[in-house]
């Protein structure tokens, strides 16, 4: 961390190429900084974007009210991180999307914000969840310019918007991949968990938990 930091890069993961960098959240941008003849980018249109973010925080919603109370102070298996804080997070993920379309930078930090403390149940999550879900079909609804090529503001740089929705939806759908496996570990079978076809088109691990064999991210 401490190359990271005397390169200027305040976050990970990061491309490095002698004392120049770019932030590997944007595949686009890592092409271009290595001068690779590739074509990357979203295969789904902002569309099709919207209606899976919105088939990702239905299922979220619903195995969200499945999960046990008494357990969401409980850890996930290796990570320093509540199950309660897992279904907030899934939730911030697409608030903060609604957030940088109101005008307000993407920034690390707002990934990792903690829920409040008066939030303690499921039903409480889910309740927030319906509310993120509001704001982004009111924000969907307004939308004239669906190309998705409007640049807004990131942590890594000015990105095309359909990049940021499409990053919003496959990180808050491997998020809900999670919640479904902690349910079978707890012996609750998920309630239509997301599917292959949930999924398609969309830049998901092949694995749930990166610390799983073959696994190549979180």
């Amino acid at each position: 961390m401490e190359l990271l930091h005397s390169l200027g890069a305040h976050s990970v993961p990061v491309v490095s190429k002698g004392d120049k960098f770019t932030y590997a959240q944007s595949l686009t941008d890592v092409v271009d900084f290595l001068g690779l003849d590739v074509t990357v980018g979203p295969q789904l249109t902002m569309p099709e974007l919207v209606d899976k973010l919105e088939i990702v925080l239905a299922a979220a919603e619903r195995l969200w009210l499945q999960f046990p109370n008494d357990r969401l102070g409980e850890k996930l298996p290796n990570r320093d991180r509540a199950f309660r804080v897992l279904g907030h997070h899934i939730f911030r993920i697409p608030e903060a999307f609604v957030e940088v379309t109101e005008g307000d930078p993407l920034t690390y930090q707002k990934y990792s914000e903690r829920p409040p403390e008066s939030m303690q149940t499921v039903e409480q999550i889910t309740a927030y969840g319906r509310d993120v879900r509001d704001r982004f079909r009111t924000w969907w609804l307004k939308v004239e310019d669906v190309t998705g090529d409007q640049r807004v503001p990131t942590y890594y740089g000015d990105q095309p918007i359909l990049e940021v929705l499409e990053r919003t939806t496959w990180h808050a759908a491997q998020h809900v991949r999670q919640t479904a496996m902690i349910l079978e570990q707890m012996g609750v079978a998920p309630d239509r968990p997301l599917t292959a076809e949930d999924l398609a088109g969309l830049p998901v691990p092949e694995k749930v938990w990166d610390d799983e064999p073959g696994a190549t991210a979180s």
